[in-house]
C-alpha cells in the first residue's frame, strides 16, 4: 500500500502511514468518534500486517499513525516493534511519532529512527474532562523528559486557557514548532478562545518557538491577526 499525501486534516508538511489503527482514549472531540457514530467507522484498535509492505519514500515529515495512537496502554508491544523495524529500514525519511500517552516513547527511545520527531497534544493548561487520555501535566512532563529527541506540540482543538500557565507549560516542554488547529468535530462542546486570546498566545509562543497554524483556525482568529508570528499551513 502507499504511504497517504497530505490531504484533509493532516499537518500541510506532512505524509501520513497508518499500520496501527483505532485509539481507546474516547475524546468527545475527536472526528474519528463522530465518523463512527454517523457512519459505522470502525475505531477499535487493530494491526495492518500488510502495510508491512509499504514503501517509505516521500520528501517530507511522515506522521506515523495519524489514525490512532500507535502508543496508547492498550496496543501490543509487538505492534510497535514491527512498525519502527519497518521505519529503521528508509533511514532518510523523517518520522513523526505522536501520542497522548508519550509517557511510553521511553520504552522505545532506542528502537526510534535516527531522524524522529516526538510529539503529543495539550489542547489547553486547564483540566478539562473529555478524554480517558493522561492528563496534560503528565504529557507535559513526560516529552519534557525526551530531550534527545525533536519535539513538537500539537495544540488541536485549542480550548480555553490561561495564557501565562499555558505558555508556561509549552515552553517547558521546549518544542522545536507547535501547531495550533480549531475543532472540526461539530458535534463536540467545550468552550473556546477568543481571536484576540488566539493572537496573544500565538505572539508568546513565537519568542521561543515556530508556530504553525492550520487553516481551520481561522474559524477562531482571523489570519490577518496573526500573520506576523506564524507559518501558514494550509489543507
Amino acid at each position: 500500500m502507499p504511504i497517504n499525501r497530505t490531504s484533509g486534516n493532516m499537518y500541510a508538511d506532512c505524509d501520513t502511514w497508518n499500520p496501527i489503527k483505532g485509539c481507546e482514549h474516547g475524546c468527545s472531540y475527536c472526528y474519528l468518534q463522530k465518523l463512527a457514530k454517523r457512519y459505522g467507522y470502525r475505531i477499535n484498535p487493530r494491526f495492518a500486517p500488510h502495510e508491512m509492505n509499504t514503501v517509505l519514500k516521500t520528501t517530507k515529515i511522515l506522521f506515523v499513525g495519524s489514525t490512532a495512537d500507535m502508543f496508547g496502554s492498550w496496543v501490543p508491544d509487538d505492534w510497535i516493534e514491527k512498525v519502527l523495524e519497518h521505519c529503521n529500514m528508509y533511514p532518510e525519511v523523517t518520522y513523526l511519532f505522536q501520542s497522548k500517552n508519550p509517557e511510553r516513547f521511553f520504552d522505545w527511545v532506542d528502537k526510534f529512527p535516527l531522524n524522529t520527531i516526538l510529539g503529543t497534544t495539550i489542547e489547553t493548561n486547564c483540566n478539562f474532562k473529555l478524554s480517558k487520555a493522561p492528563s496534560v501535566h503528565d504529557r507535559c512532563i513526560a516529552l519534557s523528559s525526551l530531550d534527545r529527541f525533536r519535539r513538537m506540540v500539537s495544540i488541536e482543538p485549542i480550548m480555553d486557557f490561561e495564557l501565562e500557565p499555558f505558555v508556561k507549560m509549552i515552553g517547558f516542554i521546549n518544542p522545536e514548532y507547535v501547531s495550533i488547529g480549531a475543532n472540526t468535530n461539530s458535534d463536540a462542546r467545550f468552550e473556546e478562545p477568543t481571536a484576540m486570546q488566539v493572537r496573544n498566545l500565538i505572539k508568546k509562543l513565537a519568542e521561543f518557538t515556530a508556530v504553525k497554524a492550520k487553516s481551520n483556525l481561522e474559524r477562531i482568529c482571523p489570519a490577518e491577526l496573526i500573520k506576523d508570528y506564524v507559518k501558514k499551513e494550509r489543507k
